[in-house]
């Protein structure tokens, strides 16, 4: 389905927890968030008849997020429910990587196709200060686990905080030379934690890299679902890729919408604009109403993000964390 600017939506990022067992600094507040309790997120057979319509609205692709995916329990079974549903092609997963060793097999076996671990830094003890948490070791122990077993790509997501991890990025970026796994740093965006911190723009990261590396040299094939772009690198098996929302604004070619853990369609990840589809759900509205919904609601998607204002502007702007939306 294409919505008011030409642009064909195809892909859906559900978040479907708002739990997480880490605390990241621009994510989640050191003391989580409200729970809204089992109540008040989508069930599994909810999610799966919104995935049904939404396939026959042209969603193709789905990336599963929290918070934190994993430690929603029955995920794999979800996974499975998602992948039968005719015009879903793929399904894909972000997670921290805390429980994805125990959980890998579980995961490919349900048919999901690849998954993106989450890491901002090689470095035990700012992994720590970044996270709150120690759990550094069970997170490289489900790469580890992930690239052994082969059984679906494997991403790496970097968010470069200065000050923070910006001593960590080049043994990052190499994990893409010694393995077939592709690094994309995420640019910083000012929405919600995130706006405390000053972004680390993708001109001065790229040039730091090449600097360490070498000329990069732009990849022309589409790779993933979403809006990064890839360079090769001289000697690198895998890929070092940008998402820049910010400083590269990629709205014209935006492909994608997001469904909160509490039912939430929003249209942009900036802006509290959307459809509530958990009320309407629970209200009783038929397929056809949910469709008529999710259609409304693609008709006042925005043409574009105002990340570079700061959001100062913006009277219906995000004001939730990012754990919270599933961004």
């Amino acid at each position: 389905m294409k919505d008011n600017y030409g642009r064909t939506i195809d892909y859906m990022r559900i978040s479907i927890t708002d739990r997480c067992n880490l605390r990241c600094l621009y994510c989640m507040p050191e003391e989580g968030v409200s729970d809204m309790g089992h109540a008040g997120v989508l069930t599994f057979d909810e999610i799966w008849r919104l995935c049904r319509i939404f396939a026959k609205e042209g969603i193709s692709r789905i990336k599963l997020t929290g918070g934190e995916p994993l430690v929603r329990l029955g995920v794999t079974d979800l996974v499975r429910g998602i992948k039968e549903i005719p015009g879903i092609d793929n399904v894909t997963m972000t997670t921290n990587g805390v429980l994805l060793a125990s959980m890998y097999d579980d995961l490919a076996d349900a048919g999901l196709d690849a998954v993106t671990i989450s890491l901002d830094t090689l470095d035990e003890k700012t992994f720590q200060g970044i996270t709150r948490r120690d759990r550094f070791r069970d997170v490289m122990e489900g790469i580890r686990y992930a690239e052994a077993a082969g059984r679906m790509p494997v991403k790496i997501n970097t968010v470069p905080v200065p000050g923070v991890n910006d001593r960590d990025l080049v043994r990052i970026a190499e994990i893409a030379r010694d393995r077939e796994i592709h690094v994309r740093f995420i640019e910083m965006m000012p929405l919600g934690l995130g706006s405390t911190y000053t972004a680390l723009r993708e001109d001065e990261l790229r040039r730091m890299l090449e600097k360490e590396f070498g000329p990069f040299t732009p990849v022309k094939e589409r790779m993933g679902n979403g809006p990064c772009h890839y360079y090769s690198v001289p000697g690198f098996r895998g890929k070092l890729g940008f998402i820049s929302a910010v400083s590269h604004k990629f709205c014209k070619d935006c492909n994608r919408v997001r469904l909160t853990s509490d039912g939430y369609l929003k249209t942009c990840l900036q802006y509290d604009t959307g459809a509530d589809f958990r009320e309407l759900l629970r209200g009783g509205a038929s397929d056809q109403a949910l469709q008529a919904a999710y259609r409304e609601a693609l008709r006042n998607k925005p043409r574009c993000h105002q990340f570079e204002a700061n959001g100062n502007l913006i009277e219906e702007r995000e004001k939730r964390v990012m754990s919270q939306i599933g961004g």
